[in-house]
């Protein structure tokens, strides 16, 4: 049985702020891994995107810098060239998609507020990948309900991802596996959303966390049931399931 001296060491090393951006246990390995394979391999404009970002009072809503160099050599390998991004902020997973495409690549980016994603624009702009990059201010579903009507747009898109609102990602999901081609990528981020998905009923919760939680859960129970995906759930940033479609 651990002493309170082992557990209290224990808890010590453990990510102490909900929204933390890695579920690691110890904050010292998850340090390892930015420092040793990630903030030496990142480009200099997703760098300096990540630190403007970090000003922000909302800075919790980035992409993490693993997740944002796992997403930058996911679209390298699937050879992605037209892509859709639900959910901007600032713009950091955004522009590790962009400087992933080719030149001719393009995404479709949509967010309900400008202001944020400007915020990160010059840096994408400086970064020469701001022509591939359609931002469209508002909520998405309007603009997938007039992509679904149209059937040229139906399979699409080699590369979708969600980093939105939670109560909406099953409502996201019944459009984007008409767009998405049959063999190309759906993200759907945060779906491990800060350890709560295992957390007890009575756990101590910011209000946020709690109440999307049985959204997130939700999602994770429908995706693994639909027959039209593969899936794979990761524990890289708060969590991303990648969902293959097959049909």
């Amino acid at each position: 049985m651990a002493t309170n001296t082992q557990e209290q060491q224990s808890q010590a090393g453990r990510h102490q702020e909900v929204g933390h951006k890695s579920l690691l246990q110890s904050d010292a390995l998850y340090q390892y891994i930015l420092e040793t394979s990630v903030y030496s391999r990142e480009p200099e404009p997703m760098k300096e995107l990540r630190e403007l970002t970090a000003k922000h009072p909302w800075n919790l809503m980035t992409t993490s810098a693993d997740e944002g160099q796992f997403l930058n050599m996911l679209l390298k390998l699937i050879n992605a060239k037209n892509t859709m991004e639900i959910g901007v902020y600032t713009g950091y997973s955004l522009l590790a998609t962009a400087l992933a495409l080719p030149e001719d690549g393009k995404i479709l980016a949509m967010d309900i507020n400008r202001e944020n994603y400007e915020l990160g624009l010059p840096v994408i702009q400086k970064a020469g990948v701001a022509d591939k990059i359609d931002f469209r201010e508002g909520p998405a579903m309007p603009v997938l309900d007039q992509l679904v009507e149209d059937e040229k747009n139906h399979g699409s898109f080699d590369f979708i991802f969600v980093d939105a609102d939670k109560d909406n990602y099953l409502n996201y999901h019944k459009r984007l596996i008409e767009l998405v081609k049959v063999g190309g990528l759906i993200g759907y981020d945060n779906t491990l959303w800060n350890g709560s998905v295992v957390a007890p009923p009575d756990a101590p919760l910011r209000k946020y966390v709690r109440y999307y939680r049985d959204f997130v859960l939700e999602l994770n129970k429908a995706l693994a049931a639909d027959p039209r995906i593969e899936i794979c759930m990761l524990p890289v940033g708060d969590g991303i399931t990648l969902c293959r479609r097959l049909k």
